[in-house]
């Protein structure tokens, strides 16, 4: 018989398709004393019984969903876990409603983002950029979000935030585009903004200045 936290573990492998031990520990037994042990014995246990299957090229070992049609040695294993990094990484700061792992919105050859969520209400598609794109590519990729965005499929349009540690040359789309190498620091960013902006505001009413930074 399954329990609650077996049935929440394998509904998670197979929506982000790969896990590492330690994030399924994190995610699924942080209010014990020893996560990581008994994380270890549920998947041994969940292994046996044939509800997940495992990979040991990976140290600490990673697990997948019955659902997962992925070769045990993938190379978009290293891309999966990215994901659920930023998933983790978004997750600890709080208000986040809706994770959605390579979703797919309108038709074939229109964007296909690596995440769609609703953060403080606020919806991103998000791209976990791990390798390094050139200029050709990633206007490519920024075009079939244009296409995407014309189709009407999903209104309001999200906003684009671009993960990586590349700093892209973007041109003027019609809809939001952000860069960060952390979803941390984007939000920090957007507060120095709005400080900044709040700032301007009191100078220009004749109010007390704030020095920022």
């Amino acid at each position: 018989m399954l329990t609650k936290r077996d049935i929440a573990i394998i509904s998670n492998l197979n929506k982000f398709r790969v896990m590492d031990r330690d994030s399924i520990a994190e995610l699924h037994f942080s209010n014990l004393k020893n996560p990581s042990y008994a994380a270890n014995n549920v998947l041994l246990r969940l292994l046996r019984e044939g509800h997940i299957s495992r990979s040991t090229t990976f140290i600490p070992y990673v697990y997948f969903g019955s659902e997962v049609q992925m070769k045990r040695d993938s190379a978009k294993i290293g891309h999966f876990l990215a994901i659920l990094e930023v998933y983790k990484e978004i997750r600890r700061l709080g208000q986040l409603d809706t994770f959605l792992v390579e979703p797919k919105f309108g038709k074939k050859g229109m964007a296909e983002p690596d995440i769609y969520c609703e953060y403080r209400k606020t919806p991103f598609f998000i791209e976990v950029q791990k390798s390094i794109y050139s200029e050709k590519q990633m206007q490519d990729k920024l075009n079939r979000y244009v296409d995407l965005f014309e189709s009407k499929v999903i209104n309001p349009f999200p906003r684009i935030l671009i993960l990586s540690e590349q700093r892209y040359a973007i041109d003027d789309y019609p809809f939001k585009i952000f860069q960060s190498h952390s979803f941390t620091y984007f939000l920090s960013t957007l507060k120095q903004q709005t400080e900044l902006n709040c700032t301007k505001v009191k100078k220009e009413r004749g109010g007390v200045k704030i020095k920022i930074g």
